[in-house]
């Protein structure tokens, strides 16, 4: 692989990222097998150099650069090139250079476990110029002012991001929403596999066409979508979920890229597609499913899941966390009868959800076995009964609720006075296998 990495004479910045690039490669433990690194420096700005790539045959260009603010703060970043609206820096109006999210991915999470004290390390938005380039590339910046361009510990940092920089199957993302530095896409890179292409600042939203999505698609490569909700506005937001509806990209929020884990992306959108054939609209809510397998769907009954999650939520949702499965989740968070699992273990899953629901029922709650029939009886504070009791609605229903007995008139009324009994039997062919 070649990597060119690209400064100006202008920039002292530049200059001294590359000077100790230079250092580094100056000592075997930094040469990599398989790479080869060139050096590339010009005269000119390097928001300006579009088409610099051509004749270089390079797989990857790296722009060496400052970065500048209006509030200047002490910064390392790494961000893509492009222009959602007008150029006002360099580059094509409505254009995006081709990115490079594993290789982003990895030099900002280098950055963040190298960066010197005093500095901060993110993404910034995708802005400014070359456009007009056909190898993926990206800058990496020291920020924000001569102080921080010159200092050799900076530029050390980033030589040392750069150079150790190893992407390990990441899912590249698009990201809509956030400010400059866009914090919410920054954690998830460094928390999960979501790696990120190109970033659009929440005020390039509301001027965002299908066409421009496309061009951002196809510039990122993109996998998938997240979206920093919290960050845009309700009109823009609707019309960015419109564009999208238009698109095969899936939208992915937090919580299913860190449930994603060691899938394959294939494999994950896999396991989306039979999700959404068998409940639309469903979540998924990853256990340790491992890679590799035919995914099948399995059912246990309704409502023995349903008695199981009343008696102790918490105990079954752990308990299948740790199971090679995938549960949906329906509106609310509820889980859904309908499990995920790859065929060899479908048979085992389907007797150890159900063991699992029988034993969390009879635990946690009243419950006996009558040949096939799981039989459970509740007993719970009846209203009716306390109001026909003459027990007015407020304070001495919650002391009743509360096992506590209350005086109305010259008559006490004790709790068990006002309970109601329900009995709901489960039938289970074969349930002593599952005792």
């Amino acid at each position: 692989m070649k990597i060119t990495l690209v400064n100006s004479r202008l920039d002292p910045a530049g200059v001294t990222i590359r000077e100790q690039i230079q250092v580094l490669l100056a000592d075997p433990e930094y040469q990599r097998e398989g790479i080869d690194w060139e050096f590339l420096e010009i005269d000119g700005r390097l928001i300006h150099q579009e088409r610099i790539d051509t004749g270089l045959n390079s797989d990857l260009l790296i722009f060496l650069s400052r970065h500048t603010s209006r509030r200047p703060v002490p910064v390392l970043t790494v961000h893509p090139t492009g222009n959602p609206g007008e150029a006002l820096l360099g580059g094509e109006a409505g254009s995006f250079a081709p990115a490079a999210p594993g290789w982003m991915q990895a030099v900002l999470q280098n950055l963040v476990r190298l960066v010197p004290d005093g500095y901060q390390a993110s993404y910034e938005v995708t802005h400014h110029g070359p456009t007009t380039l056909s190898t993926p590339s990206f800058f990496v910046e020291i920020g924000s002012t001569d102080h921080e361009w010159s200092d050799p510990v900076a530029g050390a940092a980033v030589a040392e991001a750069v150079l150790t920089a190893a992407p390990v199957d990441p899912i590249s993302l698009i990201g809509f929403g956030g400010t400059h530095y866009a914090p919410r896409e920054t954690a998830v890179a460094l928390e999960t596999r979501g790696a990120f292409g190109h970033i659009l600042h929440s005020r390039e939203i509301g001027g965002l066409t299908g066409s421009l999505l496309a061009k951002i698609a196809t510039a990122a490569e993109a996998e998938a979508v997240y979206i920093d909700r919290k960050a845009i506005d309700r009109p823009a937001l609707d019309h960015l979920y419109a564009l999208l509806e238009e698109t095969d990209l899936p939208v992915l929020g937090e919580k299913e890229l860190h449930q994603i884990g060691s899938l394959s992306w294939q494999e994950y959108r896999s396991l989306r597609q039979i999700a959404g054939d068998a409940a639309p609209g469903a979540h998924l809510v990853i256990g340790t499913l491992p890679g590799g397998g035919t995914p099948v769907t399995a059912t246990v009954p309704a409502d023995l899941l349903a008695q199981a999650i009343s008696a102790d939520q918490g105990r079954v949702m752990t308990a299948i966390g740790r199971m090679p499965v995938v549960g949906l989740t329906g509106r609310g968070g509820l889980l859904l009868p309908i499990i995920i699992t790859y065929e060899r273990y479908r048979s085992q899953i389907i007797h150890d959800l159900i063991t699992l629901c029988v034993k969390t029922i009879r635990e946690e709650q009243h419950a006996v076995i009558d040949g096939d029939r799981l039989i459970i009886k509740k007993e719970r504070f009846d209203p009716g009964l306390a109001a026909s009791l003459g027990v007015p609605p407020g304070a001495l229903f919650g002391m009743l609720k509360g096992g506590q007995a209350v005086r109305v008139g010259d008559q006490v009324i004790k709790p068990e006075m006002v309970r109601s009994c329900t009995v709901t039997a489960i039938h289970l062919r074969g349930l002593e296998r599952y005792t």
